[in-house]
């Protein structure tokens, strides 16, 4: 199977300036080996999500959450959506807490 493109949605950058330099570097060294192949697989760390208004899926890195789609046509490609930090049911995404 192909390899799944990785993009961010503009908001992500927002996101990724609001976690510390340590998290930012573990989020962003898991999101290849994670989610280039075979990112609909659902996984321990990886799981659809009831509908919300974030992301159908969610990719568990520790305490960090990305919620990404995908998409297969025209190209396969993994769209980050937004990226948090889990805390009991309250995800804080860039300084704003959302509960799934």
């Amino acid at each position: 199977m192909a390899a799944y493109a990785i993009e961010f949605a503009e908001l992500v950058k927002g996101h990724l300036e609001a976690l510390t330099a340590r998290q930012r570097t573990t989020v962003l060294d898991a999101l290849e080996p994670r989610l280039a192949n075979e990112p609909l697989s659902e996984t321990r760390n990886r799981k659809p999500l009831r509908p919300n208004p974030i992301a159908p899926w969610e990719l568990r890195v520790g305490n960090l959450r990305v919620f990404y789609e995908v998409a297969t046509t025209p190209a396969a490609v993994v769209r980050i959506l937004a990226v948090g930090i889990k805390e009991r049911n309250i995800v804080r995404i860039g300084g704003q807490e959302f509960q799934l």
